[in-house]
């Protein structure tokens, strides 16, 4: 058990990435608070974690908002009694079109999500953390953030703030023991897929597909192996790194 005695929440965690890497948390012996903004798949993914045998509460949030940042770090103290990994996970994007299409009600949402979300999480999770002498904490951000692709120019953006804003983060928040990496996955099988490719259909599939040296999307599973690690002890050398879990797309 890999986090076996850990307290981890987990944005975004109804469905994708986050599904995953909730499931494969509780799988390795942490408990999880599954968060996500839409309550009838967080509860399926909480009460599938606990007929597991897993343990996991679920507690609605909208990761732009400061209150319900605070609600999901307080509920991890309240259920589980302390907080080890802070997963940011949850994410935005626009449908792929050109950048003066994209609306600005569409920036601000993205900008929220992506980027100030990332902030606001720190704001309650830090102070804890630092009481309880160190901690992870995990960003999801993009290959786009690294080598975007056209079409999506604010979500590119955005994930190269998300980037940013880890290393920002670890170098500040070494001295408290706290590490702060961030995954940079490549289009994987979510449901923002069809959004990023503009339309889903075989032909976009395929040019999106040949992109990636090793020949496939990401999956789910491929990004929560990947948080395990650099949310373990194993990692705990590791901080401000930008994993790019990409089948060599940033190569």
């Amino acid at each position: 058990m890999r986090l076996e005695g850990k307290v981890a929440v987990v944005t975004g965690a109804a469905s994708g990435f986050g599904e995953a890497i909730a499931s494969r948390f509780a799988e390795e012996g942490a408990a999880v608070i599954v968060s996500d903004i839409n309550v009838e798949d967080g509860e399926r993914v909480t009460d599938t974690i606990c007929g597991a045998g897993g343990r996991a509460r679920f507690i609605a949030a909208d990761v732009s908002r400061d209150d319900d940042a605070k609600k999901m770090v307080d509920g991890a103290v309240e259920h589980f009694g302390r907080l080890d990994i802070m997963v940011n996970n949850a994410g935005y994007t626009h449908r792929n079109k050109p950048m003066l299409d994209v609306t600005e009600d569409e920036v601000d949402r993205i900008l929220a999500v992506n980027v100030k979300a990332i902030w606001l999480a720190a704001r309650h999770c830090v102070p804890l953390m630092r009481a309880q002498g160190g901690g992870s904490i995990l960003n999801t951000a993009s290959t786009a953030g690294l080598r975007p692709r056209p079409g999506l120019t604010v979500y590119n953006a955005s994930k190269g703030g998300a980037v940013i804003m880890t290393k920002s983060m670890a170098v500040e928040l070494a001295p408290d023991n706290i590490r702060v990496n961030c995954l940079c996955p490549v289009a994987g099988e979510t449901a923002m897929l069809g959004d990023f490719m503009g339309e889903d259909t075989p032909e976009r599939r395929a040019m999106f597909q040949s992109t990636i040296p090793l020949g496939r999307f990401s999956q789910p599973d491929d990004i929560a192996k990947a948080a395990l690690y650099l949310s373990s002890d194993e990692a705990a050398f590791i901080t401000g790194v930008a994993l790019e879990v990409d089948g060599g797309r940033c190569v």
